[in-house]
């Protein structure tokens, strides 16, 4: 089956096409036919006429309940979301002038974040005077990622955006 939403579907007569493939309740095949003719056939089941594949060429039409159909597509649809992982993005700020025990402190959280599978965005934020040392603080950032090369990879390198200087870490 493709992918497509359940207001997408189109059942008993909104199927306007000349002709289509008709497919029985138990997965036979009826062959090709008006769509008159199925929609006949579908109502002496008691069933309704699914269109499953539009584009095909003639469309696919299938004989089902059209609420089971919407409701074991929805399940699919429902386990798929499960099944998709969003990768946060996660940011730790710093001073140029941060003290070795802040440092390995701020070290350790984007570990655990790295170990997580978020991304984690390292920000160097310059105040005041500081602007002007910025070349001469950049090795905070690198000595950061180089402390974390271990278990991640600098996914975009150290780069300045105003007042801050930034970099981004993703796991190995």
């Amino acid at each position: 089956m493709e992918d497509k939403t359940i207001s997408d579907i189109q059942v008993n007569g909104e199927i306007r096409d000349p002709e289509i493939r008709l497919i029985g309740t138990h997965g036979e095949q009826l062959g090709i036919m008006s769509a008159r003719e199925a929609q006949k056939k579908a109502d002496e089941a008691g069933l309704d006429l699914v269109k499953i594949a539009p584009k095909a060429q003639p469309p696919v039409c299938k004989i089902i309940d059209f609420g089971k159909y919407r409701y074991e597509l929805a399940r699919k649809e429902k386990e798929q979301k499960k099944k998709q992982k969003t990768v946060e993005v996660k940011e730790i700020r710093m001073t140029p002038n941060i003290e070795e025990n802040d440092l390995n402190t701020k070290m350790s959280a984007a570990r655990k974040f790295l170990e997580k599978g978020h991304k984690v965005k390292i920000t160097l934020r310059f105040r005041g005077r500081e602007m002007a040392h910025i070349q001469d603080t950049r090795y905070v950032l690198d000595d950061f990622a180089e402390a974390l090369s271990d278990i991640a990879v600098v996914e975009k390198p150290s780069k300045q955006e105003g007042r801050n200087l930034s970099l981004t870490l993703a796991k190995k």
